[in-house]
């Protein structure tokens, strides 16, 4: 069963009434299994508008993550930050297919991994095939490993493109070097023009 995923982003107002919120949601975190891939670390968005805060944090599943947001604990963590945050919040569903193909040598793990987040709108579908034929040569380079791939989603705040995918690298300066790489960007040049897209790349979380 693929896994699945909240992916917040956030533009905070109020820091101290937010942190009100993050503490009793954290602390909520901690007994349901979840498990946060990343939050807080160093980010660059690449391309497109992002807020200033991205989370992503793991469920077992899509009805996990979707069911977690509906409890009474979170409602009430919810309610410690309306008016202090300016959010789009969705629940994603894994990803359980195929991967890129390792290509050569491939890049030293770190102790915290990276992350691209991406949310695209499609305009040209055919167009937009050739993008993603030619992009698993750099992704195969760089260690990527999808772990959303267009499944099921669920905007439970605010709003967001319609298709949404992240992959996971074995560190934030593989993540970078890929999107870098002229490679990558021979494959990016292919979908410009066939569809928007926002794009940030994060560092894994550290435990603080």
């Amino acid at each position: 069963m693929p896994k699945a995923y909240w992916i917040p982003h956030l533009d905070v107002s109020n820091q101290e009434k937010f942190q009100a919120y993050r503490s009793t949601a954290d602390a909520w975190h901690k007994t349901n299994g979840s498990r946060l891939l990343a939050r807080g670390g160093r980010r660059e968005a690449v391309e497109g508008k992002m807020r200033a805060r991205n989370v992503l944090r793991e469920f077992d599943s899509f009805d996990v993550a979707v069911a977690a947001y509906s409890t009474p604990e979170y409602t009430r963590a919810h309610a410690l930050r309306e008016g202090h945050a300016a959010c789009d919040f969705l629940i994603v569903e894994g990803y359980d297919g195929p991967q890129p193909p390792a290509v050569g040598p491939q890049p030293a793990p770190a102790k915290l991994k990276g992350y691209w987040v991406a949310h695209v709108d499609v305009t040209d579908m055919e167009g937009y095939k050739q993008y993603m034929a030619a992009n698993q040569k750099p992704f195969g380079m760089f260690g990527a490993r999808y772990l959303v791939r267009a499944g099921r989603c669920e905007v439970t705040e605010g709003r967001q493109r319609s298709r949404t995918v992240a992959l996971e690298f074995p560190s934030y300066q593989a993540a970078l070097d890929c999107y870098r790489s002229a490679d990558y960007q021979a494959a990016r040049a292919l979908r410009l023009g066939k569809g928007e897209i926002d794009l940030v790349i994060l560092e894994g979380y550290d435990g603080n």
